[in-house]
């Protein structure tokens, strides 16, 4: 028996006493996801489909009810058994639940519907709100880590606009982030959030979540790296050594090698690769990307491109900035939004082109984020009772911002783009679709649909 997979111990305490605090002749209860406000003015929305497969599509049994009542009386709340066993009696178990939401990929304006949901038998009005817990947490965290993704990538993407190559954004931003996530869930939920924008990462986790939940053979690559014992367990005064093995290793015609240089110092070992080393690097035909890992990241990138500059050269493109002949540069220390923009404003003002620089991010691209970042919440809207429905919300004196929405709202999409109203109220397309339907996952994304739909605005 697998505890953690018993979907009626996927919520919090609470929800347990709440099937008998609705009005006596409530059928039906309808609630939606919104990020109310946050950090950036989209959200683009990602990693529900993770949830469906791996929790909403397994019925629930007669020993998960057992477990689940055992384990929660014992807990202190009441258990309502009759409600799970109706559902196992009636649908073998399948979850009478309509999920719709916007397609996957979609960047969508702050304070608009992303979600909604509603039990579809009337004997289950206590479901919808049962499953808030668990559908939040699907939606808030992937959602809100493949948007952190996707405003780096408009950062870095005005600087190639302006001084590089935009075909090379794929591979600007590399998933460092394995090591910094609180879980293996986590790191493989967030890396493939990432991987929605980019396709390069070392979360190899990522790549087994892209392959079970969304049926992409690889979405993501790396490439040979050295770390810092790879060149200190030779020696300081070995140092060029351990950086000659690699290219000697890995450095094949068309290849990419990365070698961390900072383990004693990155202006030296800049020099080592453009004295010393340069002929290997050359006569390899592989690219040589020297990664600083410590220091003040605008000033170590750039002066690191000034010394290899030195050495190696560059060519000026068509927008009029260096890019250096060789070599490159990435930054994985310290990368949060404002240092790829500080960075790459730096080395534009010193007229080098952004092809030039890469970054790799690790806990601030899966972790640095929580619900609060994009002020996720799921609450109900509407309920049906006796027949009638009425609008539901909340509006706290003390707290505007959590004022919520009434009626069965939903989303539409005009020449103006997405706006949240009630069902029925406008003649502009409808958004969200339906995903999940009574135990059935009735659509199915392809990650090359989503990424498709992550146009970068």
């Amino acid at each position: 028996m697998n505890l953690t997979k018993n979907l009626i111990l996927n919520t919090d305490s609470y929800k347990f006493s709440q099937f008998n605090q609705y009005p006596e002749g409530t059928e039906y209860v309808y609630s939606y996801i919104e990020s109310r406000g946050g950090k950036w003015k989209n959200t683009v929305f990602f990693g529900l489909q993770m949830f469906l497969k791996e929790y909403l599509v397994n019925p629930i049994t007669k020993e998960d009810i057992d477990t689940a009542e055992l384990i929660v009386t014992a807990h202190g709340e009441p258990f309502y058994r009759e409600g799970w066993e109706y559902i196992l009696e009636k649908y073998n178990g399948k979850l009478p639940v309509r999920i719709k939401a916007v397609p996957e990929g979609t960047p969508v304006p702050l304070s608009n519907v992303l979600v909604t949901i509603e039990n579809t038998d009337p004997k289950c009005w206590w479901l919808t709100s049962f499953l808030e817990t668990a559908l939040l947490r699907a939606v808030w965290y992937p959602t809100t880590v493949c948007t952190n993704s996707y405003e780096s990538k408009r950062i870095i993407l005005n600087y190639l606009e302006k001084t590089g190559d935009t075909n090379l954004i794929n591979f600007k931003l590399h998933d460092f982030g394995a090591r910094g996530v609180s879980s293996l869930e986590s790191a493989g939920i967030g890396g493939i959030s990432h991987l929605v924008n980019f396709m390069g990462t070392d979360t190899v986790t990522a790549l087994l979540y892209g392959k079970k939940y969304y049926d992409i053979d690889m979405a993501g690559f790396s490439i040979p790296a050295m770390e810092h014992s790879t060149v200190t367990s030779w020696g300081r005064e070995n140092e060029v050594d351990s950086y000659r093995n690699m290219l000697r290793t890995y450095g094949k015609p068309g290849a990419i090698v990365a070698c961390v240089s900072d383990s004693y110092d990155i202006y030296n070992a800049c020099r080592m690769w453009g004295t010393e080393l340069k002929d290997d690097v050359i006569n390899s035909g592989a690219t040589l990307v020297v990664r600083p890992d410590s220091g003040d990241p605008p000033e170590v990138v750039v002066r690191s491109l000034q010394i290899l500059d030195t050495y190696f050269g560059h060519t000026v493109n068509d927008k009029g900035f260096k890019v250096l002949n060789n070599v490159r540069v990435i930054q994985g220390d310290g990368i949060t939004q404002d240092t790829i923009d500080r960075i790459l404003y730096r080395a534009m003002t010193a007229e080098y082109s952004a092809d030039n620089i890469s970054f790799g991010q690790g806990g601030k691209l899966l972790q640095g984020v929580d619900r609060d970042t994009q002020k996720f919440a799921m609450k109900c809207s509407a309920v049906r009772v006796n027949g009638e429905w009425r609008d539901v919300y909340k509006q706290p004196v003390t707290d505007w911002g959590k004022e919520s929405k009434k009626g069965r709202v939903t989303l539409f999409k005009n020449e103006n783009g997405f706006f949240t109203d009630v069902e029925g109220s406008s003649d502009s397309q409808p958004v969200l679709e339906t995903v999940f339907e009574n135990g059935e996952i009735v659509k199915n994304y392809t990650f090359d649909e989503i990424r498709a739909n992550a146009v970068t605005l």
